[in-house]
Parts: C-alpha cells; structure tokens; sequence
C-alpha cells in the first residue's frame, strides 16, 4: 500500500475501493494517510469519537473493558474490509469500546464531522450501513462463541479471523495478549496454542506466530467463524 491511496490510485481498503470511482474522487481530500503502529490505542472508552478509521493493512481490535476500566476483552476485529468507528455511522458520538492496533498496518482516516456529512446519504451511506450490520453480526457471534464454546474452538476462530485480514501466514502475537482479547487466563492460552502447535496447525515464539495449516484451523473451530466471515462475504469487495 503506498500514499497515494490517499492521492491517485483505488484504496486498498476493499469498502472505500467498492465505491464508484467518481464517488472516491470526491472522498479524496478528506482522507489522511497515517501508520497504524502496534498496540496504538486510537481510541479510549468514553471519549469523543475525533476520527474513523479505514484500515489498508493490519488489523484493529475492538475491545469492551469491564466498568470501563482494565483491558477489557475483545467483541470484534476489523482490517482492511471494513471500517474502525460504526458508532459514528450510527448516529453516535462516543462509544464505551476501546480501539487497540493488533497487528501494526495503515489506514485512511476522516474526522468523524466530515464523515457524517459525506454519509448523509448516497454511495458511501449505504456501504457504511451494511457494514455495521455486517460488524453487529461479528460483534454478537463473538459474545456467544465466549459464552459458550471451549478455549481451543474459540482460539481457532480468532486466529482465522487475524490470519485472514493480515492476508499473511505470519504475524505478532503474544499469549498474554489473546489471553486478555479472548478474556481467559493465560494459561489456557498457552495449553490451547501447544494443542495446536502439536497438531501441526500452528508455530508460535517469541512474539509471533505462523498459521501452518488453515485448513486444519477451520476443522478445529466452532461454527461461529463460518456464520462471521459468510456475512462479511456479503459485503461488495469482500469474501475475507
């Protein structure tokens, strides 16, 4: 991905690159190219919403803390198929979710103001709104595979859910990090990943980890990761 998204050329943002031309066109000089760095928090439980956020590459975490405090855990992801700010193409200016970059990347982002003037209607307001339905899916699918499902089921759905959106077999990640999105201790992260290490699906150290076998990833998980990634399939441009 280079600058000149941001200047000349489709975005890789697969929403904004679903746009008619002429429409992105006009979108152009709203937009800012900025980095996404790694566990860059861009925005905190309660706060004014100043900017969405369209990401071009890594991923972005979207995490509910318990009494608006401490980590939190994660209710939803999003890369470069959606959109870092729904609440603002809802109507909203403020949200009690916590917005952390999980894997470090680049995005297009727009004040929040400029936002809600250019989806007050026509191209870009109806893309944005099947996107946050496609997002309130993912967002109650994660809530009930949490509720419901066993550690390594729900450890394969997240990780087919990162792997997807960095389009990479390699990644940064730590245990006490998917410990904390996953809101599970540590330890049961760890005995998950060396079930999945051991099978062959999955290497991890020092930081990072590498997806060995998808295929195998996708037999170990829950049905929830099939119900998320076929409705964000629905999506024009996507399929993630």
């Amino acid at each position: 991905m280079s600058r000149s998204d941001a200047s000349g050329r489709a975005p890789a943002n697969r929403l904004l690159a679903a746009l008619p031309p002429r429409v992105f066109d006009r979108l152009r000089p709203s937009f800012e190219f900025v980095p996404l760095p790694l566990r860059k928090v861009l925005h905190e439980p309660g706060d004014a919403i100043r900017y969405v956020y369209f990401p071009c590459s890594g991923v972005v975490s979207v995490v509910i803390p318990p009494d608006g405090k401490g980590d939190g855990v994660e209710v939803g992801l999003v890369g470069r198929e959606g959109v870092v700010g729904v609440p603002v193409v809802l109507g909203a200016d403020s949200t009690p979710a916590r917005w952390v970059v999980q894997v470090p990347g680049e995005a297009l982002r727009m004040s929040a103001d400029l936002v809600r003037i250019h989806a007050g209607r026509g191209p870009l307001h109806d893309l944005l709104l099947l996107y946050a339905n496609a997002y309130l899916v993912q967002v109650c699918q994660s809530v009930a595979c949490n509720a419901l499902h066993p550690v390594e089921e729900r450890l394969c759905r997240w990780l087919l859910g990162v792997h997807a959106r960095v389009e990479s077999d390699h990644f940064p990640l730590t245990h006490e990090f998917i410990a904390a999105m996953l809101g599970v201790r540590r330890a049961s992260v760890t005995q998950a990943a060396r079930g999945l290490q051991e099978a062959g699906l999955i290497r991890y150290g020092r930081g990072r980890l590498e997806v060995l076998d998808r295929p195998g990833l996708e037999s170990a998980a829950c049905g929830c990761h099939r119900i998320g990634q076929a409705e964000l399939a629905r999506l024009p441009g996507n399929g993630v």
